[in-house]
């Protein structure tokens, strides 16, 4: 099924917004524009908006159990504390990395990818960091380490490694994923998949780069609905807003010639579903 409805949530002209996420304790809707090291935040019941600038490029920011914010940045993940104040959990600097998206596990471990700046196939990667800063390498190599996600039951991993056009799912069990397999493939010239999220069916929706939708897949990879957007380079997807219905996608605008009026704005898909409760970091 196609779909194209959709408003704005915020008219906006970030470069590479990316990684929106709910916050069921402030009601907020937070997503980054990662070039520009940016935090947004959205309140779509009062219309309030928050911007704030970080240390580095932003691949990705979510809220810690404690307030404040868990951020993965060009060199580490950092954190914020409630009253703004930074400080390093992970500091390991690489030259012409940074750090791109991240998610949240059910048990508050933060799940954190890394790409390159030039988009070296062999020069990212995925690690679980634990509440004490522990680093876990998961995938040591990858060329895009993007959207992550997890079932409804927890028993299931979803991992996006941009250039291979394919969602992957691994084995779960809390901590370790393992036996990773295909899930669905992106054919050529729908674009890449880039972020994604799970909702309460255990569908998969995935932002698709340079391919103008968003589309969601069952719980067994099959595709059963595209939502057609103006943007070209919509990037990820979350749900969020009263009962987690709506789906909030963001776009970028970077490398673009001629990009859409709305391109780098946040958009919203109204009562697109049901999304899950995510999890906050325990750190």
């Amino acid at each position: 099924m196609t779909t194209t409805r959709l408003d704005v949530a915020v008219h906006e002209r970030a470069e590479l917004g990316e990684g929106p996420t709910w916050d069921p304790v402030t009601g907020r809707l937070i997503w980054v524009d990662i070039v520009s090291a940016r935090v947004h935040t959205y309140d779509p019941v009062s219309g309030r908006r928050t911007v704030m600038a970080t240390e580095q490029h932003v691949g990705a920011a979510k809220p810690r159990a404690g307030g404040g914010l868990v951020v993965n940045l060009r060199d580490g993940i950092g954190l914020y504390d409630p009253d703004g104040a930074f400080h390093w959990l992970v500091h390991d600097p690489e030259p012409g990395r940074r750090g791109n998206d991240a998610a949240v596990a059910p048990d508050g471990a933060l799940w954190a990818g890394t790409m390159r700046y030039d988009g070296a196939e062999s020069g990212g990667s995925l690690a679980r960091v634990a509440a004490d800063g522990a680093v876990t390498p998961v995938l040591p190599v990858v060329a895009c380490g993007n959207g992550i996600g997890w079932s409804p039951d927890g028993r299931l991993m979803y991992f996006i490694d941009t250039p291979t056009r394919r969602i992957d799912v691994f084995d779960f069990d809390g901590r370790h994923a393992v036996n990773r397999r295909p899930f669905a493939t992106v054919e050529q010239g729908a674009g890449f998949p880039d972020g994604l999220t799970v909702d309460a069916r255990g569908a998969v929706w995935v932002a698709l780069w340079d391919g103008a939708a968003v589309r969601r897949y069952t719980a067994d990879g099959t595709l059963d609905r595209i939502v057609e957007l103006p943007v070209q380079r919509p990037t990820a997807c979350a749900f969020g807003g009263r009962d987690l219905r709506d789906l909030y996608i963001t776009s970028a605008r970077t490398g673009l010639a001629a990009p859409h009026p709305l391109s780098g704005s946040l958009l919203v898909l109204p009562d697109a579903g049901h999304g899950m409760p995510g999890s906050a970091f325990a750190g």
